[in-house]
């Protein structure tokens, strides 16, 4: 599926556009940690002139592995992102890359769409947490019970471990 806006003959004025977004799009990507994906799209663009401005909706969910066991974790995802679209060379500075809360996004003068595929997947991955992991109790239990499980021979001095060495580096002498 294309997330296109088609920019040529729209008249001034407002559109709607409603995408399912799902594990192919993440797969195009090359997205190997989106496991699965069920999410929507709603885009809304207002045109006034050479003004383009565009609000998404994205809302849904995506499963991963969870960081600690290893196990599919589904997260919920919601964003909504706004930004401009300029037409012409990309001259602007860092603060006139954002017109309030809204980011610009520029277009070339003869371009005849607005791809929004990498403006989604940018934002369901901004979305999603830095450390994913079920609420406690709810991962995989023989998983985590290797987890918190610790050499016997750790105390004899384990001479097969590259940090051995290191052992006692800061003990007073």
């Amino acid at each position: 599926m294309d997330y296109i806006i088609p920019l040529n003959g729209w008249a001034a004025g407002e559109r709607e556009f409603r995408w399912p977004v799902e594990t192919e799009f993440f797969q195009k990507f090359g997205n190997t940690e989106i496991l699965d994906a069920a999410l929507e799209v709603c885009v809304k663009a207002v045109k006034s002139g050479r003004y383009i401005g565009v609000d998404l909706d994205i809302q849904g969910h995506v499963t991963v592995p969870c960081d600690r066991c290893l196990e599919d974790l589904r997260l919920p995802v919601e964003a909504h992102p706004s930004f401009s679209v300029k037409f012409g060379e990309e001259v602007a500075s860092e603060e006139q890359m954002r017109e309030g809360t809204r980011e610009i996004l520029f277009l070339s003068a003869t371009d005849a769409d607005l791809d929004l595929g990498q403006v989604i997947y940018d934002y369901v991955c901004l979305a999603l947490p830095m450390q994913r992991v079920h609420a406690e109790g709810e991962c995989n239990p023989d998983t985590v019970r290797f987890l918190g499980h610790e050499p016997e021979n750790e105390e004899a001095g384990d001479t097969n471990s590259p940090f051995a060495a290191l052992k006692g580096l800061f003990d007073e002498k």
